[in-house]
């Protein structure tokens, strides 16, 4: 797995008016936790581009300061509205400690069952957790479905690696091809059961204003006088 270096300096103050801070100033607020105690620190918005918005998964390598540190992204916060990174946490790495991470799937070649049979091809899985060294972590999970045919699927069984260990169940479907019929035919079902909501609350909507004119008839129509 690549590495990318990111600089930062180590922050003088916590808390979100410093936070708040260093956002207008463009800088990310960090932490890095690791055996010792944790570091808290600043780095540039713009160094974290090629290693958050990248489809690959990489490791890092952290100069605050003096020091430096090889790790991993442990969690990354987003502004609900902007594309604005708030705050990052990393996790130190050592060469003979395991660790997790969430690394992208890739698809690679043509399956059968699209090209041939008409199917449509569905990746259910996008990204998957491992657990290995930190030597051994990869870039991206590769899946070859040259020879996917129509009706088949791709398990995490069938990817099994020696150097890392899914953390999923071996039953987990990462990809397949299904019937083009069969998506068509959900979403016709989806498209029917929407139009019947639609058509009984306009229904209930209608039957409600006849109900209260009715009501409002029966109220001014006038009462037969006696007779004398």
């Amino acid at each position: 797995m690549k590495s990318i270096t990111i600089n930062g300096l180590k922050r003088e103050s916590v808390g979100k008016k410093a936070s708040k801070a260093l956002r207008n100033a463009e800088l990310v607020p960090c932490v890095i936790y690791g055996e010792k105690n944790p570091i808290h620190f600043s780095a540039k918005e713009l160094d974290f581009r090629k290693l958050i918005y990248t489809p690959k998964a990489h490791t890092v390598i952290l100069k605050i300061e003096d020091q430096s540190f090889n790790a991993i992204i442990q969690d990354v916060q987003f502004h609900p509205v902007k594309d604005q990174i708030l705050h990052v946490d990393f996790y130190e790495i050592t060469d003979n400690k395991e660790v997790s991470m969430n690394i992208p799937v890739s698809i690679e070649g043509s399956a059968p069952g699209v090209l041939l049979s008409g199917g449509v091809l569905i990746i259910n899985k996008r990204k998957l957790r491992v657990k290995a060294l930190a030597k051994d972590l990869p870039d991206s999970i590769i899946v070859d479905i040259s020879q996917l045919k129509l009706g088949e699927k791709i398990y995490t069984l069938d990817l099994k690696n020696d150097n890392f260990d899914f953390l999923h169940s071996d039953n987990t479907v990462i990809c397949q091809v299904r019937t083009a019929r069969t998506s068509i035919e959900e979403e016709e079902e989806e498209l029917e059961e929407s139009e019947e909501n639609t058509e009984a609350k306009t229904e209930g909507s209608e039957t409600s204003k006849d109900d209260s004119g009715d009501k409002k008839e029966n109220a001014e129509k006038p009462k037969d006088k006696p007779e004398k």
